[in-house]
């Protein structure tokens, strides 16, 4: 008989996605925006703080993920970093919606640390959090189930998020920085409490460590080595580097072309936002029952089709067609809902196989790369955007000032960025998810192996003893 999680279990491993989905929002949407027009730099520098920061995160989320996999305490492997990295993650996010007294120079610099605070503090509660994921349940539709919860907080906290932040910073106008600051404030208090109640709330399902194999543990690189060699993870990885490069893609530059090209209002453009998630929450539920009777890779394929459609018509719409855009976010949302949602519940299955291959639990290692990915999607959408929108000869917003008119090459860039180019990404991990090999029946065998394996191990620990 399959074992079920509990409701309330369920909410609480939610809950800590709110944090890293509302960071995730904000930034996406409105950061690469906020760092020009608000805090002055230009949007090639601006743009190169993101990158600068994955050098970093190159080492710092395998390593993180390494880490958890082998730390020992009474809460488990992945609970105390949540406990302990709740209060950072909340407050190096709040530091990056500051703007110091400082000039040009000094502000790159400004950024650019903190840009490095934020994406460690994100690796130290985010590559745990996302592990607890095949910790708290080996069931393959439960892992799905547990997946939907949690993109259930992720999404709607996200489309709240940065609803709200754009209200927020248009009623304090001209002030941007200061309606900023205060938003971006009250969700990072939010995401402290999301990430504690993750904590508590799965207390009993996570606190023992994994029994030891009697294969040598491996060392940090042949880990990397031995998981890049498994062809289903490397499947899964394109799957959800091409879906969420895209989103980033769109996300780092949609407030922009909405008000530059269509002539959107600053304050209307949240709305386009509740079309676009509320309807990726809704479509999600529906995809999770789908995906329960026909698999998650065709889910996959028909969502990611959607969303291809989706980007063409934005790449299309002519000027002022603001009506057709709210049409375009809730077509939207149901593709991007499969973005979120089946390239994290097939995740859990490579762990299995992998285990099965190796005589290991390397959940850390295999979701650290996972938050790197979707750490990298956003930075590389924004550091592309920006040297993009730099070059074509994007004109800064001057406070208090109309919005200038943008040439041509910029508008061009913009269309492009939001369109064809998400479009031509989506393409790697449609072909990719068409040839991941683990199935619904794949993945019992791999299940009734791994249990057969450790009967057969506590019958010899019997007859030792």
């Amino acid at each position: 008989m399959k074992k079920r999680l509990t409701v309330w279990t369920k909410l609480a491993f939610g809950a800590g996605d709110l944090g890293p989905a509302v960071l995730t929002a904000i930034n996406g949407f409105f950061l690469l925006e906020f760092l020009v027009n608000v805090a002055g730099l230009r949007p090639g520098p601006a743009g190169t703080i993101f990158l600068v920061t994955k050098i970093w995160d190159a080492v710092n989320d395998p390593l993180m993920g390494w880490l958890t996999d082998r730390t020992v305490s009474r809460w488990g492997r992945r609970r105390p970093w949540l406990l302990f990295g709740a209060v950072p993650f909340g407050l190096a996010f709040w530091l990056h919606w500051i703007v110091p007294p400082l000039d040009a120079t000094g502000l790159f610099w400004y950024y650019l640390v903190v840009a490095i605070l934020v994406d460690t503090a994100l690796t130290v509660v985010g590559v745990p959090y996302t592990a607890l994921t095949p910790e708290l349940t080996g069931d393959y539709d439960e892992r799905t189930s547990l997946n939907t919860y949690r993109f259930g907080f992720s999404i709607l906290g996200g489309v709240l998020a940065a609803f709200f932040h754009n209200q927020i910073v248009a009623a304090y106008a001209p002030d941007r920085a200061f309606g900023a600051a205060v938003s971006v404030g009250i969700w990072a208090v939010l995401s402290v409490l999301g990430l504690w109640w993750t904590f508590a709330g799965t207390r009993g399902y996570a606190e023992n460590t994994p029994s030891k194999s009697d294969q040598p543990e491996v060392g940090f690189f042949e880990g990397m080595r031995q998981a890049f060699a498994n062809r289903a993870f490397r499947l899964v990885t394109l799957t959800y580097l091409g879906a969420w490069l895209t989103i980033q893609l769109v996300q780092g530059n949609l407030f922009i072309y909405a008000r530059d090209w269509l002539g959107m209002p600053d304050q209307d453009f949240g709305f386009v936002l509740l079309a676009l998630q509320f309807t990726a929450f809704l479509a999600m539920l529906v995809w999770a029952r789908v995906s329960a009777r026909i698999g998650k890779r065709k889910v996959y394929l028909i969502g990611a089709s959607l969303f291809a459609v989706t980007l063409i018509g934005l790449g299309l719409l002519p000027r002022g067609a603001t009506t057709a855009l709210y049409a375009l976010a809730v077509l939207g949302g149901v593709g991007v809902a499969v973005g979120y949602l089946v390239p994290w519940s097939m995740l859990p299955d490579v762990i299995d196989q992998d285990e099965l291959e190796h005589g290991h639990r390397r959940e850390g290692l295999f979701y650290a790369f996972f938050v790197f990915l979707q750490k990298i999607g956003l930075s590389l959408g924004l550091f592309a955007s920006g040297w993009l929108l730099d070059l074509a000869g994007y004109l800064r917003v001057t406070p208090g000032e109309a919005v200038p008119t943008q040439p041509e090459s910029v508008l061009l860039v913009l269309k492009i960025l939001v369109g064809p180019a998400g479009a031509v990404i989506l393409l790697l991990s449609l072909w990719a998810v068409w040839r991941y090999p683990i199935t619904r029946e794949k993945h019992a065998e791999i299940r009734a192996a791994l249990a057969k394996r450790a009967h057969g191990e506590e019958q010899g620990a019997s007859s030792e003893a």
